[in-house]
């Protein structure tokens, strides 16, 4: 079993405003309501991609309730952890002015709700896959990533991570099966700048070296790069196609590794997989289909 924790989840609601003018009454010309955070978006993908999941995360109020609901809607097995005080937040999106976007704070997060976390993780099998992805609330331990993985430290979990920063770079010891940084990120850690696929390639080895099984660097329009658990060293440039939302793009890459890697226990298949999931969210208004990313894979095959 697939299993994604999403410690803030949101109600995204996204709209488009004709000639929006500020300070006065804008109505909207579109919108749309989805429920978000980055572990929310990887289990969305996992199941278009026919991939049963549970999603973990914590849920307060009556937005809580509808995060829920749709969660339920797409197909995924919904594991709230309910927060009784407090509201789960609402981030308000604006498609028309350069990605204008206003995110909520949400709810706190108890001690006694990070117990409720720990003991439904300690359920998690040998050979299931854990996604550990997005930030972490004020309210919480800094260490929380590492925290979890230390916890389950060898259980035989596959761990996957998206993070950043400090977020990823202590939970290297515990040898996480997938770390997807992009290259931003990724020169930020060791303060340079990678605008090439190449440039990439020994500061992603870097971070393998510091315990990483298998490393993804996103690149967006410049495609992605894999260094593998055997050394090998893999470079896509980005499929064909025109951008429409990048938004949950880098979610949904991981979501289609981990297909790849369930499907055929291939990495090298894995990454494509990853690349076209990935890039076929881009070319969507929203999450990518089944049917979008096999059509974005035979052109990465």
């Amino acid at each position: 079993m697939v299993y994604t924790v999403t410690f803030n989840p949101s109600l995204d609601y996204i709209v488009e405003v004709d000639h929006f003018k500020l300070g006065m009454t804008n109505r909207t010309s579109s919108e749309l309501m989805l429920p978000g955070g980055k572990g929310v978006n990887v289990s969305i993908v996992l199941s278009n991609l026919g991939i049963e999941n549970t999603a973990i995360y914590f849920s307060a109020g009556f937005v809580g309730d509808e995060i829920t609901r749709r969660i339920q809607e797409s197909g995924i097995n919904a594991d709230e952890i309910k927060i009784d005080e407090g509201c789960s937040r609402i981030n308000l999106k604006l498609k028309t002015i350069d990605g204008t976007e206003i995110n909520g704070m949400g709810p706190v997060i108890k001690q006694e709700n990070i117990d409720q976390l720990f003991k439904k993780l300690d359920s998690l099998q040998r050979g299931d896959t854990l996604v550990l992805a997005g930030s972490i609330p004020s309210s919480m331990p800094e260490t929380m990533y590492s925290d979890i993985m230390h916890r389950l430290e060898g259980r035989g979990i596959r761990i996957v991570v998206d993070a950043t920063k400090d977020l990823l770079l202590n939970v290297l010891q515990y040898k996480p099966f997938l770390i997807k940084p992009n290259n931003h990120e990724l020169g930020e850690i060791f303060g340079v700048e990678l605008p090439t696929r190449e440039s990439v390639v020994p500061y992603a080895k870097k971070l393998q070296e510091r315990g990483a099984e298998n490393v993804i660097i996103s690149m967006a329009g410049e495609g992605a790069v894999f260094i593998a658990s055997d050394g090998n060293v893999y470079m896509r440039e980005a499929p064909k196609g025109t951008l429409v939302n990048g938004v949950g793009a880098g979610d949904s890459m991981v979501a289609g590794f981990i297909a790849g890697m369930i499907t055929e226990d291939d990495l090298l298949h894995a990454f494509r997989m990853g690349v076209s999931a990935g890039s076929a969210s881009a070319f969507s208004e929203y999450l990518a289909t089944k049917e979008e990313v096999m059509q974005v894979l035979s052109q990465v095959e």
